[in-house]
């Protein structure tokens, strides 16, 4: 009895190869948990499709998939003065963010990150004419430029990254690669037949991994069914049943991920007015669960548990039966299964 992961291999693998051709050069993203498959899943996908790079998170990601796959592996998170080295195979190339930082890895491969209109970290146009001799003792690999997901404003993603080139290129700096991210397949093809010279390379992981949602299912075994009638007491905290019905016992808790969410960004009134909703249901303890019965998601019973949850099922629906599987809604990059079923 277990909280499955359930892949249409051949779809999975057909959606990958679409994105692949739309976006020559890709570099693969596997950071995290995987996108929920997991990294060794990710690179034995990587490795089938013969990327000849990978990008993961951290330095610690990069030392386990070093043992999983055989080509570059990029390090996203930037390089800092102090860090805790970690063991990494000369084919391990980091990413900077600081003229420091370039100057603190002497000999390494590197990326050079550009500051963004994210503002999330990057190297300044100011700093730019400093990066003449720090570059002298590295590896250039190229140029990187992580890029908000919506623009709100209005703006060009391509202005921008052309804006970025055009920098570069003022201070007279090598440009022969540049790493972009969240940008479209029609968007790069533009970057690509401007700049013929440079070659682009789009990271790309959830577009890649998550982007046909028909594909993967999670699914949580029923563990048992008990009917509790309208005042019973039950669960850790004896909260009364609000109405007749069935406490289902599912495979699924914390451990796994659920009933854990991050924040949102809500646009326009109905997502916001859903989002003050289901606040004040919380306060009641009233917690919609990710699990789907008969149509339905329903309502936990009570916060989940480690390793299961329970969930209410009204009398009106059918009673669950111990073996089922119930559909859960849960968020790949938050989420770990018990096994994962290739169909």
């Amino acid at each position: 009895m277990a909280l499955t992961l359930y892949v249409d291999t051949a779809r999975w693998r057909e959606h990958q190869q679409s994105v692949i051709q739309q976006f020559p050069g890709i570099v693969p993203v596997c950071k995290g948990n995987g996108y929920g498959f997991g990294h060794e899943r990710l690179a034995e996908e990587v490795t089938r499709f013969r990327s000849d790079i990978i990008a993961v998170g951290t330095t610690y990601e990069a030392a386990r998939m070093k043992d999983y796959f055989g080509g570059d592996l990029l390090v996203l998170t930037p390089f800092r003065r102090g860090e805790e080295p970690v063991p990494l195979p000369d084919r391990v190339i980091r990413s900077v963010s600081s003229v420091e930082g370039v100057h603190g890895l002497v000999g390494a491969r590197v990326v050079i990150e550009v500051m963004s209109s994210m503002k999330r970290h990057g190297v300044s146009e100011h700093d730019l004419p400093m990066l003449h001799a720090a570059i002298e003792d590295v590896r250039l690999e190229g140029f990187a430029l992580h890029l908000p997901l919506d623009r709100t404003d209005g703006s060009d993603a391509v202005e921008e990254v052309i804006a970025w080139m055009d920098r570069i290129r003022a201070a007279r700096l090598p440009l022969h690669t540049m790493f972009v991210s969240h940008l479209g397949a029609d968007e790069l093809a533009r970057l690509q037949q401007q700049f013929p010279q440079t070659r682009f390379r789009a990271r790309i992981g959830t577009r890649l991994w998550l982007g046909d949602h028909e594909a993967t299912e999670y699914r949580g075994s029923v563990l048992d069914v008990t009917r509790v009638a309208k005042g019973e007491r039950f669960g850790y905290r004896q909260q009364r049943a609000a109405s007749d019905g069935y406490l289902v016992v599912v495979a699924g808790g914390t451990s796994h991920g659920v009933g854990l969410e991050s924040p949102k960004a809500l646009h326009g009134v109905m997502p916001r007015a859903k989002g003050v909703a289901r606040a004040g249901l919380a306060t009641v303890n009233r917690n919609l669960s990710p699990f789907v019965w008969s149509g339905k998601q329903r309502w936990f019973a009570e916060p989940p548990h480690m390793q299961v949850s329970i969930l209410f099922v009204p009398n009106d629906a059918p009673e669950p039966k111990v073996g089922e599987e119930l559909v859960a809604h849960l968020r790949h990059t938050t989420t770990q299964f018990d096994r994962v079923v290739d169909r």
